[in-house]
């Protein structure tokens, strides 16, 4: 904390001696040096509040332990809640805060001191902000210990077997965190996604809930790969709608052809194309010996069972994608020309998963290709030359000196600003999938039978459904290699 309140003082120097008309040193630039401080001082603060948010977890966590000490023991349910209510009155009170939000601030201190050490470890030192530390309270909430410190160490500790890659948690705006450690949750959550599929599809549902200016919104509650192909078609048909006569916005126009198509009136003139949505599959998963989950674009896991029903129905809306059994990435697709083409496309989708700038989750659907390095300039177009960021940053890099940099076959590029500060893109967070432990096993599947022999007993497995026909031409190669 006093090294964070030293670097701040020496900004606010900086800053002072600007504004006192100070000489400075020739060649420098009093301006550029007054940008740079007040940068460094946003990091600083930045950092002065996560370690700030850090001791009213435990000035919070400690009270409540305090309170419950002084309090007589509760003689019934009834009591034991008035006291929790006295205690957050009183916290409420002090902070002068709803006592709703006091609440949530206990729930968290008590989740973060008692079961979550490298997060509060992180807040302490200022590399996390609050929000990544609440992020990180939800995500395990309903996890057994050791499946929340798996997630807790992917994440915060860099010594963890398969730590996540790309940048550091506290690098990533809390949106996007929440987006990976859900992913990650999904995919090594103790029920299997296949028996959490099920529950969920058996409440499918659609809602509607009033607001306010005489609006409503309309949900739907449906299978992921339904909604990815509603939002991917509906995205495709808006796109095909804009011109200069189009006064209407894509999101606008999406809502609009989606409602049109509910409706089932006069859709005339609205485009009705395939969706075009990737379907990442684990090797294993695809041929029906593991129950490792796929990846839906846009979305995250989805259950194995829903990637293989995808392939085996033809479901030509559906890009499948294999990954490599070993590492977990996929296997690329693609090759050359000045007009990035349609395979190349597909793999930058791949590799970025969105628009690679900083904290942005556009994805990729509405992005475009873009040359890092122009074609006038000598540049190539090859994936290492290529990024896709939407349309709002890839003005950002023509009308400003914010420059795409780094990209690789499998990372997607990073950004220098105009202050020559380095921010990393976000990457993928692949895993190398799990291999079963003999060739028919399959994973968890709770309303499967387990196999019998003769008996009745449990026995092997039998032969199974026949596997889908595989349409990647070197399959068999690739297996035999």
């Amino acid at each position: 904390m006093a090294a964070s309140l030293s670097a701040l003082a020496a900004c606010a120097g900086r800053l002072d001696g600007n504004a006192a008309g100070n000489v400075a040193p020739a060649g420098a630039d009093p301006l550029q040096d007054e940008a740079d401080a007040c940068l460094d001082g946003l990091a600083v603060v930045g950092s002065l509040e996560a370690r700030m948010a850090a001791l009213k977890v435990h000035f919070a966590a400690g009270y409540a332990h305090a309170a419950a000490a002084l309090a007589a023991p509760a003689g019934s349910p009834q009591e034991c809640t008035a006291q929790e209510m006295a205690v957050t009155a009183e916290v409420a009170c002090v902070l002068t805060v709803s006592e709703r939000s006091a609440a949530a601030l206990l729930a968290d201190s008590a989740t973060l001191t008692e079961d979550l050490p490298l997060t509060l470890a992180a807040l302490g030192a200022g590399t996390i902000s609050w929000q990544h530390a609440r992020v990180m309270c939800d995500e395990t909430s309903g996890l057994d210990p050791a499946a929340a410190a798996a997630l807790e160490a992917h994440f915060l500790d860099p010594e963890a077997p398969f730590a996540a890659r790309g940048c550091p948690a506290g690098e990533l705006v809390p949106g996007r965190f929440r987006a990976k450690a859900r992913s990650w949750r999904e995919r090594h959550h103790p029920v299997s996604i296949e028996a959490r599929h099920r529950k969920g599809a058996k409440e499918r549902r659609l809602e509607l809930v009033p607001d306010r200016d005489g609006m409503a919104w309309l949900s739907a509650y449906v299978t992921a790969d339904v909604a990815a192909g509603v939002w991917s078609r509906a995205t495709d048909a808006a796109r095909a709608l804009q011109g200069p006569a189009e006064a209407r916005t894509l999101t606008q126009l999406r809502a609009d052809v989606a409602t049109s198509w509910l409706l089932g009136g006069d859709a005339e003139g609205i485009p009705s194309p395939k969706a075009q949505v990737l379907v990442t599959v684990p090797v294993l998963s695809l041929l029906g010996v593991a129950n490792e989950p796929a990846t839906l674009d846009g979305y995250g896991p989805i259950p194995a069972s829903m990637a293989r029903r995808l392939v085996a129905d033809g479901a030509t809306s559906f890009l499948r994608v294999l990954t490599d059994p070993r590492s977990g990435a996929p296997l690329e697709i693609g090759r050359t020309s000045y007009p990035v083409p349609k395979a190349m496309r597909q793999w930058l989708r791949l590799r970025d998963g969105r628009c690679p700038f900083p904290g942005c989750s556009n994805h990729s659907l509405d992005n475009e290709a873009d040359h890092l390095l122009a074609w006038s300039d000598g540049g190539g177009t090859g994936i290492s030359n290529l990024g896709q960021p939407c349309r709002k940053h890839h003005r950002l890099k023509h009308s400003s000196r914010w420059k795409p940099v780094g990209a690789t076959k499998d990372q997607p590029p990073g950004w220098i600003s105009p202050s020559g500060r380095s921010y990393p893109s976000e990457q993928q967070d692949w895993e190398p999938p799990h291999w079963p432990d003999h060739p028919g096993h399959t994973g968890e599947d709770p309303e499967r039978e387990p196999p019998t022999g003769p008996d009745g007993l449990p026995g092997a497995p039998g032969p199974g459904p026949p596997l889908p026909m595989d349409p990647f031409p070197d399959w068999a190669l690739f297996i035999a290699a």
